[in-house]
């Protein structure tokens, strides 16, 4: 599926919907993977996630430290489906062994776990097939386009 994006406030309505979509997996993490050029809107793609799951924290691109971790809050009392929000961007990483040391494997077994990671083909032979690939692209007159595969 392919959608036309015009503007931030549409990027930002359109991560929601796709959270709102999402839903554990008994077998593991729910990985996405977000793939596109510098600026085509993949941590404006998160942030937007982050903000629908109940994040206050300011969300920053993880491309130095890698990785950032966020405990998904209670809403009215309840859990949210997912536990811990899981912020990878392998910009900086060469081959998939690289995720070891970030924890990769033990988030992927953790059926609490959103992983949302920017940058996979980076790192696409540590993982197992995500549940939704995500590419972005920026066109010179703003307009964005969004493929769900």
């Amino acid at each position: 599926m392919q959608k036309e994006i015009k503007t931030l406030t549409e990027l930002e309505a359109e991560a929601s919907r796709f959270a709102l979509s999402l839903a554990p997996s008994p077998r593991g993490a729910v990985l996405v993977t977000l793939s596109g050029e510098l600026g085509a809107g993949k941590t404006a793609f998160v942030k937007a996630v982050a903000k629908t799951l109940g994040i206050e924290d300011v969300i920053t691109s993880p491309t130095f430290v890698l990785e950032k971790i966020y405990q998904l809050p209670q809403i009215d009392g309840h859990s949210v489906s997912f536990k811990l929000l899981v912020h990878i961007d392998a910009y900086r990483l060469e081959k998939g062994a690289d995720l070891a040391p970030l924890g990769f494997d033990e988030f992927m077994c953790d059926v609490g776990n959103l992983i949302l990671l920017e940058w996979p083909e980076n790192v696409a032979d540590a993982f197992p097939v995500p549940a939704m690939r995500i590419s972005l692209v920026a066109n010179p007159d703003g307009l964005r386009i969004i493929t769900y595969d």
